[in-house]
């Protein structure tokens, strides 16, 4: 029996039905919304909103949409590290726009002060086909998977995980992929009922990041990379993008982005001179080169009235 095979029986008969706001070290609550082995197509739209519309926004979508069942109101912890070249390689294939696109990342679902060895973390190269976003990715636990990734250790798998696997391990060898920074943000989900089946939208807040001591319990200090007052909306649709939902965003004038949160922390931290074709709300005014609360992934952030 492979990792991952031992792995997915112990994750399979653990009990579900805590609390979704608890960060236990096998999957349960929020982390269920990633699975263990999953790919799948859809189109994704980005837009800014300021927080203080956020109430509003969240109605509406509550009206039409059912809440994630894993989802907390105010968000769960959502933290991702990055791996690239050197030479920023999937960096600047983001920043030229380019059709075919890619990145490799471990994210975990949870509060990062809380993650073991045994922690449920999901490996994910996302990638970009023209105007279609593509997901494959695997769960493992953390002390294996940085293993892999950062010590170059073989994983033993199943026949069925075998490719991406192997995807995965060539990319980290041929292109030297090494972390290069964390984002995190906290997330609210909406998923669509009846003739949206396919809509999923995401709104995250406070996003941050770090360029250093990447290990997700290290305690270590992270930044904002984008204004906290402002949060990420994501529509996300297998087809298409109902009427109702574009035409609720115009009505609460939110804007159309093209942004990358990985690309976001490139740039927060220096490694790499900002582009031009980003918007100057994303440029954090001063004042916020203040350290991100410690406090700030223990619990939902509060809604604004």
């Amino acid at each position: 029996m492979s990792l991952i095979d031992r792995f997915r029986k112990r994750s399979s008969s653990h009990d579900r039905t805590g609390s979704a706001e608890d960060v236990p070290a096998v999957p349960a609550g929020y982390q269920l919304t990633a699975s263990k082995l999953h790919a799948f197509n859809r189109y994704e739209i980005k837009y800014l909103v300021d927080e203080m519309k956020v109430p509003e926004l969240r109605a509406e979508l509550a009206a039409r949409m059912d809440t994630d069942p894993f989802s907390p109101r105010g968000g769960y912890p959502v933290t991702s590290l990055y791996y690239d070249t050197a030479d920023l390689r999937f960096y600047w294939e983001k920043i030229e726009g380019l059709k075919f696109r890619r990145k490799l990342r471990m994210r975990l679902y949870g509060n990062p002060a809380n993650c073991t060895d045994d922690t449920t973390v999901q490996i994910e190269i996302k990638q970009r086909v023209n105007r279609v976003t593509q997901k494959r990715r695997i769960a493992l636990p953390y002390g294996p998977a940085r293993r892999w990734l950062d010590g170059r250790e073989k994983i033993d798998c199943g026949p069925a995980q075998q490719p991406f696997v192997n995807e995965v391990t060539t990319l980290i060898g041929n292109l030297d992929l090494r972390p290069i920074v964390t984002t995190g943000y906290l997330r609210e989900a909406f998923v669509g009922r009846e003739a949206d089946l396919g809509l999923r939208v995401t709104i995250d807040h406070k996003v941050h990041g770090r360029d250093r001591d990447f290990r997700f319990a290290s305690g270590a200090e992270n930044r904002f990379t984008i204004p906290p007052k402002l949060a990420i909306v994501e529509l996300k649709a297998n087809e298409r993008v109902p009427y109702w939902a574009t035409d609720l965003t115009a009505r609460l004038d939110m804007s159309v982005i093209r942004v990358s949160k990985y690309c976001q922390s490139v740039q927060a931290f220096g490694s790499a001179p900002r582009s031009r074709i980003g918007v100057p709300e994303l440029i954090l005014p001063g004042g916020y080169d203040d350290p991100v609360p410690d406090d700030l992934l223990d619990g939902p952030v509060p809604a604004v009235s």
